[in-house]
């Protein structure tokens, strides 16, 4: 006999989907704004009609200006060497530090973890100051060597999240490996690596857009425009009286683009990684 639904049941549930598409709408609209923007006049954006959808005369004139004069694919290419190098280092080193934590019985374990998530509270103005004096001293201004202090805002958060990761696989595991006649390196790179991918993947993804987004460190210690990221170029895009609007808008379409297909070819994975280390078993 079929089971009759609650009337309340239905109204629950459109009331949900309405809730979430107002959401979505709130999310979304200031992507689709800025894509519009980009494609008006100057005239336009400061003219009578300010709020209209489609543009009356569209253009491509600002994106024209921020690719052939701004040179804003010099920016993506120096924002994709830093978010990579910053990435993989960062897994690497989380990789072994979280593996040490997870793993091995010493005393204040507990408190170095809470040390980690608190040194990722940390505002960036404290450390900018020491940083900055000592790439002076080393000469490391205006070079890729910036991806060295990104570590500050990225490596807490790595580790504490393949902590987590690594609790959810079995000591038996490593167990059996050992008893094989595995080291620990060994344990560590082919049981324990691959059994922990989808959360490694996970932090790898959140360290490139969170170094890729980075903007204090890059304007201080990289002032050459030729070492400019994605961030510091785009604040750049004004003139002594009025910031250059339209091509903000083209800029930023062009620079959400590489972000932006990360997370829809990866979705799943990212989705998947975050979910694994928040079950315990």
């Amino acid at each position: 006999m079929a089971k009759q639904k609650h009337p309340n049941s239905s109204k629950s549930n459109w009331l949900f989907l309405v809730v979430l598409a107002f959401y979505l709408v709130v999310v979304v609209f200031p992507f689709l704004w800025i894509f519009i923007t980009s494609f008006k006049s100057t005239g336009e954006i400061f003219g009578n009609n300010p709020f209209n959808i489609i543009p009356e005369n569209p253009t491509l004139s600002h994106y024209s200006s921020v690719i052939f004069d701004k040179g804003i694919f010099t920016a993506i290419w120096n924002s994709l060497v830093v978010s990579g190098v910053t990435t993989i280092y960062i897994v690497f080193v989380a990789t072994l530090a979280a593996y040490a934590i997870s793993r091995f019985d010493f005393f204040g374990k507990n408190l170095l973890l809470g040390i980690v998530l608190a040194v990722s509270m940390f505002p960036q103005m404290i450390v900018i100051g020491p940083i900055y004096n000592l790439f002076v001293d080393l000469g490391w201004t205006n070079s890729y060597w910036i991806t060295l202090p990104y570590s500050s805002i990225t490596l807490p958060m790595a580790v504490w999240i393949l902590v987590t990761h690594f609790n959810q696989i079995p000591m038996a595991l490593e167990e059996s490996a050992k008893m094989d006649g595995a080291n620990r390196f060994q344990t560590l790179f082919r049981i324990v690596f691959p059994l922990a991918a989808p959360g490694v993947f996970t932090t790898a993804i959140i360290v490139f857009i969170t170094a890729w987004n980075e903007f204090v460190l890059a304007i201080t210690i990289n002032s050459d425009a030729s070492y400019h990221t994605v961030p510091v170029a785009i604040s750049f895009l004004r003139t002594q009286f009025e910031i250059l609007w339209g091509q903000v808008a083209a800029a930023t379409t062009l620079v959400t683009i590489p972000t932006l297909l990360i997370v829809l070819f990866f979705q799943k994975q990212i989705v998947s990684g975050l979910t694994s280390g928040g079950v315990k078993e």
